[in-house]
């Protein structure tokens, strides 16, 4: 790790290179892997402000950009969910042989197109996801098949006013049979730029990743 225990990462996926950024704190009970939305990356403010809640949790985070810049300019490629979940499926894999990281429980959080990636994934891989958070995603894309199939704790985080994806997140929630949960933040839109609102759903992220991540650690 360089000075402030972050570090640039590099991890192969098929023919691309994915560049992230892992920060651990002292003695993470767990590391939270961000799936990006379509058209966001590893710097979006929202989810380094969401990522810097769960250091101060405890938790370790690996923000990662799941497109390169070229494949990012494809706008059908940031809906591909089939290629998103692949490359999230490497970085898990990545984590798991790291020697910073490999101890640890994962947690995947996920905003708009990530969010049904990191779904898909938990479906697909029960044994190495442990927690699931989706704000302001699109669950409904992972689809009623994988929906039913994620074992994982799973917190669904959706702005009040953010009607219609609301609709999309309530109907994927009927469909989750694991541990869930849909928190309605009060007066938020899709981005949750209202004052306070992306804190509120920072706060409830960080506390149901410390409450299901801490288990899986301690049980490993």
């Amino acid at each position: 790790m360089t000075a402030g225990n972050e570090r640039l990462v590099h991890i192969p996926t098929g023919s691309a290179l994915l560049e992230g950024m892992l920060e651990m704190p002292p003695a993470a009970q767990g590391v939270v892997l961000f799936a990006h939305g379509s058209g966001s990356s590893r710097h979006s403010p929202r989810n380094n402000f969401v990522a810097a809640q769960l250091r101060k949790a405890g938790l370790a985070t690996l923000l990662i950009d799941l497109l390169t810049k070229e494949e990012d300019r494809d706008y059908a490629q940031r809906f591909d969910i089939a290629l998103l979940v692949e490359r999230l499926h490497d970085a898990v894999r990545w984590l798991a042989a790291d020697p910073s990281t490999q101890a640890l429980p994962v947690g995947l959080f996920g905003a708009s197109t990530g969010a049904a990636a990191a779904l898909q994934l938990a479906a697909a891989v029960p044994s190495r996801v442990a927690a699931v958070v989706s704000r302001g995603g699109r669950p409904d894309l992972a689809g009623k098949v994988s929906l039913e199939r994620v074992k994982a704790p799973t917190l669904l985080v959706v702005g009040g006013d953010d009607t219609e994806v609301l609709l999309l997140n309530e109907a994927a929630y009927d469909h989750l049979q694991c541990h869930k949960s849909l928190f309605v933040v009060p007066g938020a839109t899709h981005l949750f730029e209202e004052p306070g609102t992306l804190e509120v759903a920072a706060s409830h992220a960080a506390d149901w990743f410390t409450r299901h991540l801490a288990p899986a650690l301690a049980a490993s």
